[in-house]
């Protein structure tokens, strides 16, 4: 777009925003794709979310049924071990020494047979008491130094028939053969005083105490104990190592994040599926006895703050992260019975996939998004390069320009109904351009001045011309012929005047009445003004020339030029307008061009037009001139050249001579 129309592009702002219509389009085509594929994929989302919680409940509830189980059978298979030693006549009934052998083998079957078994023991009531340990945990071999062979150990505390102590330690091979026997110090042991003792003695039923930290190997333990049938104050006790049950709840998590615990009727946690965390929550003291108030972890407390009621499932935030919490009552026989199973799977692990899917998702959804902007962008292209076009072809008419008419193909019938309109504007625009100058229209409307009827005061340079005796060449020649010779001769001004700034205003007849400061700013107006006049005199010297070898007259032309105040703007009827200036300075540089036919002259100036460029204008003073209309004289000066250097001049210096002292 020219200057001129992006002026009035700016003096005229669109009212409301605007925007490429590729850019819309392609907005428009991306907010569509967006909001589907953003639906879809929510929605995909969230379904997979619920069922991923759904299958996560159901997990966690498999893993609530495997745990019960687990203590299931080590609770029954372990009460049953206890029962059965508990229940019949045998050598545990009668206290060591006695049946020292039938004891061994007793207990060393029981051992081997149940892996789940620390140990079993029995307590009598005159404080003797025997043992085996199963030698399967590092811990015990390294607390009894027991022989790389000892698969059990037997440990025997009673008095012998003497009455002293007698601490015995006799390490066993796999099949039960005696591979060594220690003498140990008495340690004062008394099976009496221990809590599965007491709970047990003299009882019908099992009793189960801890879960308590095992002293020897450091691992969670209870005791199962029952009083032997026989006789109430014999107790058979039996250990369960517990590390069975904290593997099962690290090894069977849902997720890496997935903890598990069982809490005892207080809500206490009391096994832990994290083994250093277990280690802090069970401190053993002694036997069965338990320090409850070591526990401290952020994450257990706040799911027990937020249990689930009746064996439900709730969700619980712990440090910003949720977590699925589900609650599990323990109906074991004997073994934690009135316990609660806690699982606890963060919600971000067990969505994990549904977020994998969602982001597999997204990404599909931005790939097509981002074809469809293509796609969009594409459509777009083929649209707006016809509007392109005819938008170029508009700005090309708002500059006036009608150098080639609009061929806009397109398929879209509104764009090509739409160019066809622009061409047959195109061709009234030009036809009504041929009688209204187009660069004093466009320099109008880059000034502002073209706003309807009206006119203001300012200074300006007005430029008459005429053709020496044009009535005589009228009379010579036919109309057609005048007008031919006209046409040439008006292109020579138009191109001219227009190249130094100044506009026509008007062709009269033969003559020419351009002007300049109006309607575009000039600030050397009256130098271009007399630039112009030796222009146009040059080149009408080579036009003349050309007439003359054709046999053709020659148009001499005269000029006058002055400087002053006019009232300039459009004047006219509503309907039927017209750019002008009148006043005295306008009739001033009329009379001067009639005025070079007094003294021989081309072109003559006013003082005015001196005044402003006799530095770089070179000047032939006259003498004061009374002109028609005027009532005070006229100073009046010949324009002779450009000056390249001061020149003074003086009213005899022919205009040759001057010319010859500028060049020279």
């Amino acid at each position: 777009m020219s200057a001129a129309g992006q002026d009035l592009q700016a003096k005229n702002p669109p009212s409301v925003w605007t925007k490429p219509l590729r850019s819309l389009l392609g907005l428009a085509m991306a907010a569509l794709l967006i909001i589907v594929s953003g639906a879809l994929v929510g929605l995909d989302y969230w379904r997979a979310r619920d069922a991923a919680i759904v299958d996560a409940e159901a997990d966690m509830r498999a893993f609530a049924d495997r745990l019960v189980d687990r203590l299931g059978i080590l609770s029954g298979s372990t009460t049953a071990l206890v029962g059965f030693t508990a229940s019949i006549a045998n050598s545990i009934t009668v206290a060591p020494p006695e049946r020292m052998n039938d004891k061994i083998r007793l207990l060393r079957e029981i051992v081997v047979q149940a892996p789940n078994l620390d140990g079993i023991y029995a307590g009598y009531p005159d404080g003797a008491f025997i043992q085996a340990v199963a030698l399967k945990a590092q811990a015990w071999r390294k607390a009894l130094d027991a022989p790389d062979a000892a698969v059990v150990a037997i440990r025997s505390m009673h008095s012998d028939p003497g009455g002293e102590p007698s601490n015995r330690l006799i390490f066993l091979d796999r099949d039960g053969n005696q591979i060594l026997e220690r003498r140990l110090r008495p340690t004062g042991f008394n099976p009496r005083r221990r809590p599965w003792y007491q709970v047990a003695v003299n009882g019908t039923k099992p009793a189960a105490i801890g879960p308590y930290t095992m002293v020897t190997t450091g691992t969670p333990g209870m005791t199962i104990s029952q009083a032997h049938r026989v006789d109430g104050g014999i107790v058979i006790g039996a250990d369960i190592d517990l590390a069975t049950v904290t593997d099962f709840l690290a090894r069977e998590r849902l997720t890496a994040g997935t903890i598990a615990f069982i809490m005892d009727s207080t809500n206490k946690p009391i096994i832990h599926s994290d083994r250093a965390l277990m280690a802090r929550m069970l401190a053993t003291k002694e036997k069965g006895e338990r320090d409850g108030a070591r526990v401290s972890n952020p994450l257990v407390d706040g799911i027990r703050a937020n249990l689930p009621k009746d064996d439900g499932v709730s969700f619980v935030t712990v440090d910003g992260r949720v977590y699925v919490v589900m609650a599990t009552s323990v109906k074991s026989a004997l073994l934690l019975a009135g316990h609660r199973t806690v699982v606890a799977a963060p919600l971000a692990e067990l969505t994990e996939t549904a977020q994998r899917n969602l982001f597999q998702g997204l990404s599909i959804s931005a790939a097509v998004v981002f074809l469809g902007l293509l796609s969009a962008l594409f459509l777009a292209r083929a649209i707006t390069r016809s509007l392109g076009e005819l938008t170029e072809s508009a700005n090309r008419l708002q500059d006036l320009d009608f150098a080639a008419p609009s061929e806009v193909n397109s398929h879209v019938t509104e764009i090509s109904s739409l160019g066809r309109a622009m061409n047959r504007a195109r061709d009234a625009i030009f036809t009504f351009a041929l009688y209204v100058p187009k660069e004093l229209v466009r320099k109008g409307i880059e000034s502002g001045q073209f706003a309807g009827r009206g006119a203001r005061r300012q200074e300006v340079t007005a430029w008459f011309t005429d053709i020496y005796d044009f009535t005589t060449i009228s009379e010579q020649h036919s109309p057609e012929e005048v007008v031919a010779l006209l046409s040439d001769y008006f292109d020579i001004f138009n191109e001219t005047v227009s190249a130094h700034g100044g506009e026509i205003i008007q062709f009269l007849g033969d003559s020419v009445f351009a002007m300049w400061n109006a309607p575009t700013a000039d600030e050397h107006h009256a130098l271009n003004a007399c630039r112009c006049a030796l222009a146009v005199e040059r080149k009408l010297d080579v036009f003349n020339a050309d007439l003359k070898a054709r046999g053709l007259p020659e148009l001499r032309t005269r000029f006058g030029i002055h400087t002053g105040t006019a009232v300039v703007g459009s004047v006219g009827a509503k309907e039927r307008l017209q750019y002008t200036a009148m006043g005295d300075t306008v009739n001033v540089a009329s009379r001067l061009e009639g005025t070079n036919k007094v003294y021989g002259t081309t072109i003559l100036a006013s003082s005015a037009v001196v005044a402003q460029c006799a530095d770089r204008i070179v000047f032939r003073p006259l003498g004061e001139a009374q002109v028609k209309g005027r009532a005070t004289a006229l100073l009046l000066y010949e324009v002779i050249g450009e000056r390249e250097e001061a020149v003074q001049l003086s009213p005899s210096t022919e205009k040759s001579e001057l010319l010859g002292a500028v060049r020279s």
